[in-house]
């Protein structure tokens, strides 16, 4: 799975980055999502902010969470959302809002695609 990059950047200020990362964790916190962490991406790359990441333990639960997250941050706080990836799949659910990513990952997506390791040089988001 790979971000298009094609679609229109949409940027925010960092702190309106910040609270949709926040808000979004939040959300799957709130529907039992697992390792919720927040990595903050903005000295590694210009492309995004944040990097917002989950483990459920069913498909259900990701695409719960998935739904969740996209109702708060679309209807609530009236950002858009860009791109949606792997959502019938739902072993990999990718949410791209512009300046925040969200990943939403079973066990063993997760350990396998090791996205914190990935990004290493990034610090925790605020929480």
């Amino acid at each position: 799975m790979a971000l298009t990059l094609s679609q229109p950047v949409v940027r925010t200020s960092a702190n309106r980055s910040l609270e949709l990362a926040l808000a979004a964790a939040r959300e799957a916190e709130d529907n039992r999502g697992q390792d919720v962490t927040v990595l903050d991406l903005r000295e590694q790359t210009t492309a995004f902010d944040y990097f917002v990441i989950a483990t459920g333990t069913s498909n259900r639960q990701l695409r719960a969470m998935s739904d969740a997250i996209d109702d708060v941050l679309q209807k609530q706080l009236g950002h858009p959302r860009l791109g949606l990836e792997g959502y019938q799949d739902s072993h990999w659910i990718l949410l791209d809002y512009g300046s925040i990513v969200i990943h939403l990952f079973d066990s063993k997506q997760r350990d396998y695609y090791r996205l914190e390791e990935l990004w290493a040089g990034s610090k925790r988001g605020e929480r």
